[in-house]
């Protein structure tokens, strides 16, 4: 194997599968790793890690919702001779104080900038595809999203342009080295508009309906998510009213040359290709 070879970690995951699809795309030679892949990986189990790191020249890094591990996968690249760490966070990771996806986040920054490897970090925001893909998608089949997020919006990035970024990162090497690009959408949408242009685009009766932080966080413990995780998902939307990051970004722009793709976007593939149907 090549010492030009990209791992990408979590390939199997939402960013992981499609950045590792884009890479071949470019001739470049891919590892994916994950706990189910060929190449496995599982953060909770160090022991596995040097040889997924083996003739690596660059790594994609979807960090775990733990603080510290990736400190010991930094370490552990740069010994196995990796050049190149480019990080998957979170939007705004520093401004969420000592909320756990805030520790998570910084944790997993402060790793790679603190490596003496070359890095790159990419906070993204809120992804579209989480009302498709992830927490949001089954109450919207049902006809009905309810959360704690008033009038604040949110500028939702296409996991495609996140895709795209990460790419584009990983395949150009000293292009973004020492960066932090924040990745939005070109606007930001709240979610009873994103929930109406769902609805309107997919021809359903959907509609979206605030609730409290406490009423929500219950919803999620009765549909079975653990109390701890569904106090912090609650805790993430009260966060997010304070408006501190509202505002969209030129992130995209600045990697890729282009603007990212509207919500809108999003919607019409999303509906076209029956995602809210049951």
């Amino acid at each position: 194997m090549s010492n030009d070879t990209t791992l990408v970690l979590g390939a199997t995951g939402k960013t992981g599968r499609r950045v590792a699809a884009r890479l071949r795309l470019r001739g470049t030679q891919v590892r994916a790793a994950s706990r189910s892949s060929r190449a496995h990986f599982d953060w909770s189990d160090p022991s596995g890690w040097d040889p997924v790191l083996q003739d690596i020249s660059a790594v994609y890094v979807v960090p775990p919702s733990v603080p510290g591990p990736v400190h010991e996968l930094a370490a552990r690249a740069e010994a196995a001779g990796v050049r190149r760490l480019v990080l998957l966070s979170g939007r705004g990771a520093d401004t969420w104080g000592d909320s756990p996806f805030g520790l998570d986040m910084r944790s997993a920054e402060d790793a790679v900038r603190g490596s003496a490897l070359e890095w790159t970090v990419l906070r993204a925001s809120n992804f579209d595809q989480n009302f498709d893909e992830d927490l949001f998608h089954a109450p919207l089949v049902d006809g009905e999203l309810a959360l704690p997020a008033g009038s604040v919006p949110e500028p939702f990035v296409d996991i495609e342009d996140v895709a795209d970024a990460a790419a584009a990162v990983l395949a150009e090497p000293g292009r973004h080295a020492g960066r932090t690009y924040e990745l939005t959408g070109p606007r930001g949408v709240t979610f009873a508009e994103a929930v109406e242009l769902i609805s309107r685009a997919s021809d359903l009766r959907i509609t979206y309906r605030q609730v409290s932080p406490a009423e929500y966080s219950a919803a999620l413990v009765e549909a079975g998510v653990g109390e701890d995780d569904a106090h912090h998902v609650a805790e993430m939307f009260v966060l997010m009213e304070r408006g501190l990051l509202a505002e969209p970004t030129d992130g995209v722009a600045a990697v890729l040359g282009r603007p990212p793709r509207a919500f809108e976007e999003y919607v019409v593939r999303a509906a076209a290709a029956g995602a809210w149907r049951s």
